[in-house]
C-alpha cells in the first residue's frame, strides 16, 4: 500500500487555472464567485494576477454592470452584481423555452407558491417562524420549506424576466 502524504508538497507549483486562461477571464470568474464586498487586492490574489491588473479588470466589469464598486473603501472593493446574474438566467431560460412554455411554467410556480402561503398561513416567507415547533425534524422540514419557497419566488421573477424578454426580442420592454 502507497503511503498518503494529506500536506501537499509546497514545492509543487498549484495550478488553479487552465493554461491559456487570460487575466480578464480569471478575474472575471474569480468576481462572480465572491459572496460579499472583496479587496480588489485579495481578488488579484485570487485570480493570480498583479493587483494594478485586477482593478483594471475590475473597473471595466464595473462599466459593464457585473460588478459594483465601492469606491468609499481603502482599498477599494468590489461585489458581483445579482442583478446582472439574474438577467443572465432569464436571458439562458427565454433562449432555451418557447413563451407558452415560459408562461406554463410561471402558472405552476405560481401554485406553488400560493400552496406554501396557505401552509403557513402568510405571503412572505421572511414572516414565518421555523422555530416554533418542538421536534427537531418539524423544525428541519420547516426550513427547508421556506427555503424552497424563497426559490420558487425567486424562479417566478426569472421566468417573468424571460418571459419578457422573450416576447421582446430580448429586450425588457417593447421597442
Amino acid at each position: 500500500m502507497a503511503e498518503f502524504d494529506p500536506v501537499p508538497d509546497s514545492e509543487a507549483p498549484r495550478r488553479r487555472w487552465q493554461d491559456g486562461t487570460d487575466t480578464f477571464s480569471r478575474v472575471y470568474e474569480v468576481a462572480l464567485g465572491i459572496t460579499s464586498p472583496t479587496a480588489y487586492t485579495d481578488i488579484a490574489e485570487l485570480a493570480d494576477c498583479s493587483p494594478n491588473a485586477a482593478k483594471k479588470h475590475l473597473e471595466r466589469l464595473s462599466e459593464m454592470g457585473i460588478v459594483r464598486e465601492n469606491q468609499e473603501s481603502r482599498p477599494a472593493q468590489y461585489e458581483r452584481n445579482e442583478g446582472y446574474l439574474e438577467w443572465q438566467d432569464a436571458s439562458r431560460i427565454a433562449d432555451e423555452l418557447a413563451v407558452e412554455e415560459i408562461i406554463d411554467r410561471v402558472r405552476s410556480l405560481e401554485t406553488q407558491r400560493e400552496e406554501y402561503e396557505t401552509q403557513f398561513e402568510a405571503t412572505d416567507p421572511t414572516a414565518v417562524s421555523v422555530f416554533d415547533a418542538e421536534r427537531h425534524d418539524t423544525v428541519h422540514e420547516r426550513m427547508a420549506a421556506v427555503s424552497d419557497w424563497q426559490g420558487v419566488i425567486r424562479d417566478i421573477r426569472l421566468y417573468e424576466l424571460a418571459r419578457q424578454l422573450s416576447q421582446n426580442d430580448g429586450r425588457l420592454i417593447p421597442a
